[in-house]
């Protein structure tokens, strides 16, 4: 009777689903960034993240308008808001998983005011609160190429 060792299949394949279990381990491409929620589970505090850009404009979502996205319940204020962001939901939806760009900038992750927002660049950014905002604001830029290069780091 041959004996046959698995022992180096099953290796391999407890290898694999560690690394694929584990999201630091998945190329950038292929990593969910985190999105803040809420304790029921809804980004942006409901308010409509197509609303920044069409309405440039904070506007409160409403619970008969949702979509699902990354792991959190979206709300808009209309259901052509919530098909436009179904098709492309990055287009629309904010910068560092809707945490405070502030923040990211400084290395950590914090709440947002949806009160507190800038497009910049076609991307929309929130912040802490207004006068989080306006320390943010200056140096913008630099500030985005620093939450930028935080962002990876903050969420594995």
């Amino acid at each position: 009777m041959k004996h046959t060792s698995y022992l180096p299949f099953t290796s391999a394949v407890l290898t694999a689903i560690l690394l694929l279990s584990s999201p630091s381990a998945l190329p950038a491409a292929e990593r969910v960034d985190p999105v803040s929620k809420d304790g029921s589970g809804v980004a942006l505090k409901g308010y409509d993240p197509v609303a920044y850009f069409e309405a440039q404009a904070a506007v409160k979502g409403v619970p008969e308008f949702t979509h699902r996205w990354r792991d959190a319940t979206w709300q808009f204020s209309s259901a052509a808001r919530r098909d436009l962001f179904a098709k492309n939901p990055e287009k629309y939806a904010p910068q560092f998983g809707g945490y405070c760009a502030w923040a990211v900038s400084n290395n950590y992750t914090a709440p947002i005011d949806p009160l507190a927002w800038k497009i910049i660049d076609g991307k929309l950014y929130l912040n802490y609160s207004k006068d989080v905002q306006k320390k943010w604001e200056d140096g913008v830029l630099k500030r985005i190429e620093q939450a930028s290069a935080n962002w990876p780091q903050l969420h594995k």
